[in-house]
């Protein structure tokens, strides 16, 4: 399965050892991770300015992100109904990056109707790839 995870289930996954952390560890074990470009970009600011992490840890994250999954870049972003630009860039870059999934914390992504991805929250995830074993 080829799984997208929005900043929020990333940022939570460096920032604490919980939920989160075990979906991204299951979904690099176990199955595909697709990253965007503009997730990273976003991950950088939030990591450095919001939670003042070290350059060098921002860098190494992002690195373990590169390595472990299948960057992507959204080269245009149509708007989506009932969503700003950056949810939006989100769904584009899942979409490109051809996911099966789209996990986020973020409830007016998890609460749109016509996305063009199935979008459900970490705990869903989590529930699902432990009954699947």
């Amino acid at each position: 399965m080829r799984v997208y995870l929005d900043t929020n289930v990333v940022v939570s996954a460096v920032a604490t050892r919980g939920l989160c952390a075990d979906v991204l560890q299951a979904i690099v074990a176990e199955h595909d991770l697709v990253v965007g470009e503009a997730m990273l970009s976003e991950l950088r600011r939030i990591l450095a300015q919001k939670l003042g992490l070290p350059k060098e840890i921002v860098e190494e994250t992002e690195g373990f992100l590169r390595r472990q999954g299948t960057v992507v870049e959204a080269k245009t972003t149509q708007p989506i109904k009932g969503l700003d630009a950056a949810d939006a860039t989100v769904v584009a870059e899942a979409v490109a990056g051809a996911a099966d999934l789209l996990v986020t914390g973020d409830h007016g992504l998890l609460g749109a109707r016509g996305l063009p991805i199935n979008t459900i929250a970490p705990r869903e995830l989590w529930d699902r790839l432990r009954r699947a074993t």
